[in-house]
């Protein structure tokens, strides 16, 4: 059985020489590509590096299908309204969809890990309902470098603070967290250098703010903690919800509140609420 294996992976030229070793390039493209079906984007890119094969094979559409999420056409077609995004090739188009992509008149954003393919969603102040958001005694909008949106809910003060938030979405399956983006104080700079205004912080230590979330499925979570670390974008939990039906619409709906009237509180900056798959949100 030896002698057999030997003669099939090792040849010898015509002239008796020395023997002909197979190399890593004389791998058909189409096994390459089997290969590569099995590891992560990152890992792809890497090896489409080695030699022409493993080129070649990186951009087979069976490759690049695999990585994207299962609601890859429900996220074009119903949530991006483009479906010439659907004839590029699928290496392109998981490409595409790694970058933020607007939608819902440029309130909300989609993107994909590029490390997994998970589906990650962000929604700005402007796409959550904020109670006294149209009286500039209480709100302002506020531009930021630190946003991915082109300005920020900022609070100067009021006695009820209450933000609420809902999706309807498609998603793939698996567990995801929801989490609000907020700073305390106003940032802004001076000579070159950030600094934080931290004129209007107040009331946020007397008592806690309450997070909650729903899902149209029975899945609730509600939590609560105080606010601090002034002058830095902190990312506060809301909860987890799992989806097992990829199929199915799923309504969350999810709020901050610190509806306490006995004190006023102020000086609290709002992006935007942040879902992303648990184990992508680890990392963040």
């Amino acid at each position: 059985m030896g002698a057999n294996i030997s003669s099939s992976v090792v040849d010898r030229d015509e002239g008796g020489g020395s023997p002909l070793k197979p190399r890593l390039g004389d791998i058909p493209e189409s096994c390459a590509a089997l290969v590569l079906a099995m590891l992560d984007p990152p890992e792809i890119c890497r090896l489409a590096r080695l030699n022409r094969s493993f080129h070649g094979a990186s951009s087979a559409d069976f490759v690049w299908e695999s990585k994207l999420p299962s609601n890859y056409k429900f996220i074009v077609e119903k949530v991006l309204r483009d479906t010439t995004f659907l004839k590029l090739q699928k290496k392109e188009l998981y490409a595409r969809l790694c970058r933020p992509n607007p939608f819902d008149a440029v309130t909300k954003e989609i993107w994909l890990d590029k490390n997994t393919g998970g589906v990650c969603l962000s929604m700005s102040s402007k796409a959550l309902t904020i109670t006294g958001i149209d009286d500039r005694r209480y709100w302002t909008r506020i531009s930021t470098e630190k946003s991915r949106y082109p300005t920020v809910a900022y609070l100067q003060q009021i006695w009820w603070f209450e933000v609420d938030g809902e999706l309807d979405f498609r998603f793939p399956t698996g567990t995801y967290s929801l989490f609000f983006r907020l700073q305390l104080g106003k940032s802004s700079k001076r000579l070159g250098r950030r600094v934080c205004n931290s004129e209007h912080i107040h009331g946020w230590e007397i008592k806690p703010v309450r997070f909650r979330l729903t899902t149209s499925d029975g899945q609730s979570g509600e939590s609560q903690c105080y606010l601090d670390n002034p002058g830095n974008w902190v990312l506060y939990k809301v909860g987890d919800f799992v989806v097992e039906n990829p199929k199915a619409l799923m309504n969350i709906k999810f709020s901050l509140t610190q509806i306490d009237c006995t004190h006023t509180k102020g000086g609290l900056c709002v992006d935007a609420a942040f879902i992303y798959p648990t184990s992508v949100a680890k990392e963040c």
